[in-house]
């Protein structure tokens, strides 16, 4: 049986501990807060905060908000596997190897496979319904559709940002987040639509217009 991840345990905000420009990681090494690391799980945390405010929209199908409050939970496990160096968790012969030699440490979360497939699983269902886009979209239309599309641009930059930290950071963690920016999207094309049913209308460039 897994034990239940360890979570944070505070007791007081402040600590005065990142007074001198550097913090913890989740390993407890310090490094300076511009450090690629903390650049990419705060970016994260930044993406985060913005999807709390597209939640307050009241345009929002209900359905979506359900997904985007999952979404918020899944951001913190993505947090928690960037504040913590190495590229994934050890697989089985690795743990029990650690195990036997005595340097087990405890298991880290990590974000695996199966939180990607969920994305693309939302992704296709609410694809299905869209017409296929024949220009790029205009970020804007219903507040929904444009607070969803802020969502998007930051989450592109927290996937730029996880990319910088380099070879020791979880793959699935960058897979997580292309895709994240993808349903965000398609999203964002649903509530105008959805604003538009009578017209099926969402605002597209057209090039040279003006």
């Amino acid at each position: 049986m897994l034990e239940k991840p360890v979570t944070v345990n505070l007791t007081r905000i402040y600590t005065k501990l990142g007074d001198d420009g550097e913090t913890h990681l989740g390993d407890m090494s310090r490094v300076s807060k511009l450090h690629p690391r903390v650049e990419a799980y705060g970016t994260v945390d930044e993406l985060n905060a913005t999807i709390g405010v597209a939640l307050l929209q009241p345009d929002l199908d209900a359905k979506f908000a359900a997904w985007l409050r999952r979404v918020q939970n899944d951001l913190l496990d993505v947090g928690a596997d960037l504040s913590v160096p190495g590229a994934a968790a050890p697989d089985a012969g690795e743990a029990d190897a650690q195990e036997a030699s005595g340097k087990s440490e405890r298991a880290r979360l990590r974000v695996g496979p199966d939180y990607t497939m969920w994305l693309e699983l939302a992704c296709d269902e609410v694809n299905a319904t869209l017409e296929p886009l024949r220009s790029f979209v205009i970020p804007g239309g219903t507040p929904a559709a444009a607070h969803l599309h802020v969502c998007r641009t930051v989450c592109r930059r927290a996937e730029r940002r996880t990319i910088a930290v380099g070879a020791e950071v979880n793959p699935e963690v960058v897979r997580y987040l292309n895709r994240l920016s993808d349903l965000l999207f398609i999203l964002s094309r649903a509530a105008n639509v959805t604003a538009n049913e009578d017209t099926k209308t969402e605002p597209l460039w057209e090039p040279g217009a003006h």
